[in-house]
């Protein structure tokens, strides 16, 4: 089953950094953003990762939590959430059973050999569960300034909900 915009996310559990797990429960009364990139301690996934990190405190201003998620495991996270000093959790996915869901598990072209990766995205999700934005196929020269694209998106969606509840 896969994600469609203004559609509830489908059922998950993963576990994430701090010997946290991750599951639609958990996440619920939140505004979330999801980012899925393709590897820890790699020049685009860690400038998307600083990015992120400069504008978390305005992200949780903005009532949002993140997540940074991708195929490596939680030594590979700690050590990248360590050196980058990262503040929200990473998840790993090593089954791609998240990947798969967000459908972010793309054919690439590397050195001239088909390999799967995974397609730099990230994913918007309103406090009732639902998709409300998502970005795919961000190129690594294209991460800087995404984090400050996706804040304003939450910011948006913060307005919509606090209407929505004093109406």
């Amino acid at each position: 089953m896969s994600i469609v915009v203004d559609k509830l996310i489908p059922e998950f559990e993963a576990e994430a950094t701090c010997g946290t797990t991750v599951n639609n429960g958990a996440l619920m009364g939140q505004i979330v953003v999801l980012f899925f990139y393709p590897k820890d301690h790699t020049p685009g996934c860690t400038t998307e990762a600083l990015e992120f990190r400069d504008r978390y405190k305005d992200f949780v201003k903005a009532g949002a939590v993140v997540y940074g998620v991708s195929r490596d495991n939680i030594a590979s996270h700690d050590s990248f959430k360590e050196k980058l000093e990262l503040p929200f959790e990473l998840i790993a996915d090593t089954e791609e059973k998240m990947c798969h869901m967000f459908g972010v598990v793309k054919n690439k072209i590397m050195y001239g050999k088909k390999v799967k990766g995974i397609e730099r995205s990230t994913f918007l999700i309103a406090p009732d569960g639902t998709l409300k934005q998502e970005w795919r196929g961000i190129k690594s020269a294209k991460v800087q300034g995404h984090a400050n694209e996706v804040l304003k998106a939450v910011k948006a969606l913060k307005k919509e909900v606090t209407e929505l509840e004093q109406a």
